[in-house]
């Protein structure tokens, strides 16, 4: 594995959810991301991921920019809003729909949940509602129908993957029967549709990649390089995350949080360096950081002498 794609028209992003501050391990994906882009001169853009109202919080947009600014991780061009783009995820539906590619599903979660499949300790909807010719009206979900799909690509840290969806997890929702988007088709069509040629995140969302393939390849998107970083847990092996209650980043303490990201992202900066100002810890790291350096695992247990921004 080379550290460089193509530099000439490079883009990433970095896409949260606003339903809460960012934490140590958003910081950790938002660094990667950025430095990929910086390293190779390319665009770091910023997309908020607003299309679940129910899940956001308060004040968290303004949050998560306010805390990418204290820790000097500024992007290109103004803020993306996935809220801003429902009428093109209607579209792109509309076009699946007419191909034959989804069906409507009256399933309700609770009863996928008694009643469905697990494989492999995921849960596997077997298509219950496949050929019952279900209008598509308010109140039933769209599912893709992912017979025949087989998912390879090469992640640039995580290695060779595949995914057979009617094997694993079976025909996934596009739109839910609330009416919102799923988080699977507005990705998918944003990081086509927004020029993204690598995606950095964490590994977490490994297990969506390949769906969201799918989704391009069908629409006959353009599909990015993908390479998702380790996430960090705890000593129970729990991801840090809004759910579990991660402490929201202290943006007195930028310089030092980007020294610690740095360090569990294997890039090893100078101890001398922790507790300097966020934009001279970004000089180092933007000519220092490496891919080839990033440990090959999807998660890592923070060691004593990186423990979560915020404590």
């Amino acid at each position: 594995m080379t550290d460089d794609i193509p530099a000439a028209g490079y883009r990433g992003r970095f896409a949260p959810s606003p339903t809460g501050p960012l934490h140590f391990g958003s910081l950790i994906a938002a660094l990667g991301s950025y430095l990929q882009a910086r390293r190779q001169g390319g665009e770091w853009w910023l997309r908020i991921e607003d299309i679940d109202p129910p899940r956001e919080a308060p004040g968290a947009r303004e949050a998560i920019l306010a805390s990418l600014e204290a820790h000097g991780l500024h992007w290109d061009g103004p803020v993306q809003y996935q809220s801003q783009r429902l009428e093109r995820y209607a579209q792109c539906l509309q076009r699946l729909a007419a191909e034959g590619r989804l069906y409507a599903c009256a399933c309700s979660r609770k009863r996928i949940a008694e009643h469905g499949e697990r494989r492999g300790g995921t849960l596997h909807y077997p298509g219950w509602c496949r050929e019952r010719n279900l209008a598509f009206v308010p109140g039933r979900a769209r599912r893709l129908d992912t017979r025949n799909l087989i998912i390879d690509f090469e992640d640039r840290i995580q290695g060779p993957q595949r995914l057979i969806p009617a094997e694993e997890g079976g025909d996934f929702v596009l739109q839910r029967a609330d009416g919102l988007y799923s988080y699977q088709l507005a990705v998918a069509v944003d990081d086509a549709e927004q020029g993204m040629t690598e995606v950095v995140r964490g590994s977490d969302l490994l297990a969506s990649t390949p769906r969201q393939i799918a989704i391009q390849r069908l629409l006959g998107l353009p599909t990015p390089v993908y390479a998702h970083l380790p996430v960090a847990v705890d000593a129970q092996g729990r991801k840090l995350s809004k759910q579990n209650r991660a402490p929201a980043l202290d943006a007195r303490r930028a310089g030092e949080n980007l020294w610690r990201a740095l360090h569990f992202l294997g890039q090893r900066p100078p101890t001398e360096l922790r507790g300097a100002l966020p934009a001279t810890v970004l000089d180092w790291a933007r000519e220092y950081w490496s891919l080839k350096k990033v440990p090959r695992t999807a998660a890592m247990e923070l060691s004593a002498d990186v423990p979560p921004a915020g404590e």
